[in-house]
């Protein structure tokens, strides 16, 4: 998200940001802040499904095995299975990194006594730290890419419903083409969007653009955290490989001991 040659310092409004562990617990009821349980539960599939569905393909060489698995997971997503699940544990994707392990550990020694069936088992094994260092560092980088397609979903949704802000289109020009001046990205966003733009205008529509993903961004992350401080929020974009890139946005008290 660092590109270009402008500076994009800028203050990031953090007061309304909320844990969304509250997402897990309004799946497991029947009503809460407008939302029933199985939009809940539905809420909790969408946001997942990648993340599950990937990082099971990589436990599984069999394709068709690994889709019935990532579909049991999000059933139990969906049947409320984590019901149970307590944020005072940790984090949100290291529950489900286990119970999705579990899950293809179980099946593989039930399945064991039928027939051979094809399983990268070291990836199982949480026992030899080496492989769980390596199992660790596969289901971060699926998440992160997850992380990642659900804020940009939700920067484009959002641009649909403004008038005359473009955040998705700048920031997707931006990345495809990092070198450009103002004045020639102003020329592609005035291309994209049939709207006339300058180098100046350009320059402010891009750290806006910029502030308001990282917001999207540090909200979907406050998401799977028991405590959303910013010690830990900024602990989770460091693990995740994210915090170097998106930091002259953050407060600078974030950026302290960096």
């Amino acid at each position: 998200m660092n590109h270009g040659h402008e500076s994009d310092e800028a203050s990031l409004e953090l007061g309304n940001i909320q844990t969304q562990w509250s997402l897990v617990r309004r799946a497991h009821q029947t009503s809460m802040f407008g939302a029933s349980a199985s939009e809940a539960r539905n809420a909790l599939v969408m946001r997942y499904a990648s993340a599950i569905r990937r990082f099971v393909q990589m436990v599984v060489r069999d394709p068709q095995l690994a889709d019935e698995l990532s579909q049991d997971a999000m059933v139990r997503l969906l049947k409320g299975d984590f019901a149970g699940a307590d944020p005072n544990r940790g984090r949100f994707r290291d529950l489900l990194k286990t119970a999705v392990r579990n899950m293809a550990r179980n099946h593989w020694t039930k399945e064991k006594r039928r027939s051979p069936v094809d399983f990268d088992l070291t990836l199982l094994d949480g026992d030899d730290d080496e492989v769980s260092a390596e199992l660790d560092a596969k289901w971060t980088s699926q998440w992160r890419e997850n992380v990642m397609g659900i804020v940009w979903d939700q920067l484009k949704a959002w641009e649909r419903s403004q008038t005359a802000s473009f955040p998705y289109t700048i920031l997707k020009l931006r990345s495809e083409f990092p070198d450009d001046s103002s004045q020639q990205l102003a020329d592609r966003l005035s291309i994209a969007t049939g709207r006339e733009f300058k180098a100046d205008t350009t320059r402010q529509q891009l750290r806006r653009s910029r502030v308001r993903f990282v917001e999207l961004l540090v909200a979907e992350i406050a998401s799977g955290l028991p405590d959303a401080s910013p010690e830990n929020l900024k602990d989770e974009l460091s693990d995740l490989g994210l915090f170097e890139s998106v930091k002259d946005v953050l407060p600078k008290s974030w950026q302290e001991n960096s």
